[in-house]
């Protein structure tokens, strides 16, 4: 009984500070994304570059659309995993990840039409290579997202109850976070258009 108990105990500790160092990194990661925003709020205040001068593509607006009704179906399998449906949960889980590969091709293809726009990477406004930076970075994001996503459908089958909620709660709070940081981004990008 005693032992049983340290394990719980022990368990306990490790989930939090699991969970503490999730909220550590998207801390970061949201610092991060705010020092580039005034990075570029400060160059384009120079006069160097005003502005990005590009219109964003309309492909931006499918891929929030996109995004956000993942973490609609992130919220959806979470609910199924407290109500121990594993039916459900993977069924969410399934669609919120192909819901993710979708943003994912549609931010890819939002870039070609920059390109075809001429507006690269590197060239002489360097404001418009914000957009990369933004959204590369955000995608890589996205590429973790979507690793946790797999590991969490696996998980299902293969955790108890217990650890499987674990998991999904970390994976839903991930989740959720990639898609408030990419509203935020593209809310910023829109507004220095």
């Amino acid at each position: 009984m005693l032992d049983t108990q340290t394990e719980t105990d022990e368990k306990l500790v490790q989930r939090k500070a699991q969970k503490f160092s999730l909220w550590l990194g998207m801390l970061g990661m949201f610092m991060m994304f705010a020092a580039w925003s005034s990075g570029f709020i400060v160059y384009s205040a120079s006069g160097v570059d005003k502005g990005i001068k590009t219109l964003l593509p309309d492909t931006f607006i499918y891929s929030t659309l996109s995004i956000v009704v993942s973490s609609l179906t992130m919220f959806l399998a979470h609910k199924a995993a407290k109500n121990d449906d594993s039916t459900k949960q993977r069924l969410f889980l399934l669609i919120t990840f192909v819901l993710g590969i979708v943003f994912f091709a549609l931010q890819v293809h939002a870039w070609s039409v920059l390109t075809d726009r001429g507006v690269y990477f590197v060239n002489n406004n360097a404001s418009q290579s914000f957009i990369y930076a933004f959204t590369g970075l955000h995608l890589a994001h996205i590429i973790a997202g979507l690793i946790v996503l797999v590991v969490a459908i696996i998980g299902i089958t293969k955790l108890p109850k217990d650890g499987n909620l674990f998991r999904m709660d970390l994976a839903s709070i991930f989740w959720h976070f990639l898609d408030l940081l990419w509203i935020y981004i593209y809310v910023f990008l829109l507004l220095n258009q």
